[in-house]
């Protein structure tokens, strides 16, 4: 990691990276608040699965634009004019919260946001070659995803800080909302620091206009290039999994410490101060595993890691529930966190290795569609069975069999990998 931050152009892709990142903690925090804790407004699980369709699904409907966009266009540009666009359509969210507008109108001010920041998460993934070499992409995902990941949950704690001086309804949850303006025009300030073409794509033709039948096309040849190479399939089918045992335990928890952890115990409170412990825990998980995952992938390869990570990060999230405590909450939220990096960052790099520049983008967007249908199917499925409360063994019981499920299935696959390419090189 000492080499990768020698690297002028590896800090500011990282710098890009970790103020867009923050902004997006501190918009979350804006929204979450104004859906779930606003004494204002009311919620009911379906509406929160409602709230994470609309916010989530159109990254699947934007990501195949996305995607062959990155493949034909600087991708300097785009995450230097996405994040200003950003920095506006902000405004345009804290506007209709002020307002109190809810419904359609609200989370289609929110659905702008987060379908620039399609472009903005794609293009730092298909970037992040350009700044380091293919032995050290392990390390460079682990440092750029986690200190990503860790900068939002800052975002949402710094927005946290700033509550009892903005107020708990609409207007306070409207200035939170507008204050995500100003690390995306951080963002924008750094990525400009870059030439126009180093970041990619290499040796494509550029086009400016794009009809659907091509972005359509673009799509299919992404998913045509994954679905080839067994090694790629197998990384998108853990991370489709994952997100969607993922999504249930986000809903469960939600739930719970907005009823039956209101009271709280002691050193975990309930409440948005509780809920605020468990993205803090699984934050500390998410850095804990960049630490210890290059240095466990280096000595017993991607394939042992992600699944000693599923299936003991499966039942622990199973044994910790039954206790339906908020104590147990944040220790799951830690290991979940721990869980989600380590595979992810194994997943990230698999990609990145195995695909070629030319199809990345596209390759990514796929990855993000996949993530992002099963996290909300999930969600949405979750809200149908799960009670108001949030407490459901049953449900619990079918999460940590999922994730022994996705272990196995990961062993098949990468078995099946390992033997075509011992019988390729073999036949050569």
């Amino acid at each position: 990691m000492r080499s990768l931050l020698a690297r002028r152009d590896f800090r500011r892709l990282l710098g890009t990276r970790l103020l867009s990142q923050f902004g997006d903690g501190v918009l979350q925090a804006a929204l979450a608040g104004t859906v779930l804790f606003n004494p204002q407004r009311a919620a009911e699980p379906a509406d929160v699965a409602a709230a994470f369709a609309v916010l989530l699904l159109p990254y699947s409907l934007v990501g195949p634009f996305a995607g062959v966009w990155l493949d034909r266009w600087s991708r300097r540009q785009v995450l230097l004019r996405a994040n200003l666009l950003r920095a506006v359509l902000v405004a345009v969210v804290a506007a209709t919260i002020l307002a109190g507008i809810d419904g359609p109108a609200f989370y289609a001010a929110g659905l702008a946001v987060f379908s620039v920041n399609r472009f903005i998460l794609s293009a730092l993934s298909a970037g992040l070659p350009h700044t380091t070499d293919q032995a050290s992409l392990v390390p460079a995902n682990a440092l750029s995803t986690t200190s990503g990941s860790a900068a939002t949950v800052v975002g949402g704690a710094a927005a946290l800080v700033l509550l009892p001086l903005t107020g708990s309804g609409d207007a306070g949850y409207a200035a939170m909302a507008l204050a995500a303006a100003l690390p995306y025009l951080g963002a924008a300030a750094v990525v400009s620091g870059f030439d126009r073409a180093y970041l990619g794509p290499d040796d494509v033709v550029r086009t400016a206009r794009l009809t659907v039948g091509q972005v359509a096309a673009g799509m299919v040849s992404g998913a045509r290039h994954v679905w080839r190479d067994l090694p790629a399939r197998a990384a998108l089918t853990v991370i489709g999994l994952h997100r969607c045992l993922f999504g249930i335990l986000t809903l469960m928890t939600l739930l719970l410490h907005r009823g039956t952890f209101t009271a709280g115990s002691g050193l975990f409170p309930g409440g948005l101060t509780g809920l605020s412990q468990v993205v803090a825990a699984g934050a500390v998980g998410t850095v804990s595993a960049a630490v210890l995952t290059p240095v466990v992938v280096d000595r017993f390869g991607r394939q042992a890691w992600t699944v000693a990570l599923l299936v003991v990060g499966g039942l622990s999230q199973l044994g910790l529930g039954l206790l339906f405590h908020p104590g147990a909450a944040v220790a799951a939220g830690f290991l979940l966190g721990f869980l989600g990096q380590g595979v992810k960052i194994c997943v990230d790099s698999t990609l990145q290795e195995r695909v070629d520049d030319a199809h990345r983008g596209r390759v990514f967007s796929v990855y993000d569609t996949v993530a992002n249908v099963g996290y909300v199917a999930a969600v949405a499925a979750a809200a149908l069975v799960l009670p108001a409360s949030g407490v459901s063994r049953p449900v619990l019981a079918v999460v940590g069999a999922g994730y022994v499920l996705a272990a196995v299935l990961h062993v098949r696959m990468t078995g099946r990998a390992a033997g075509s390419d011992a019988g390729r090189r073999l036949r050569s």
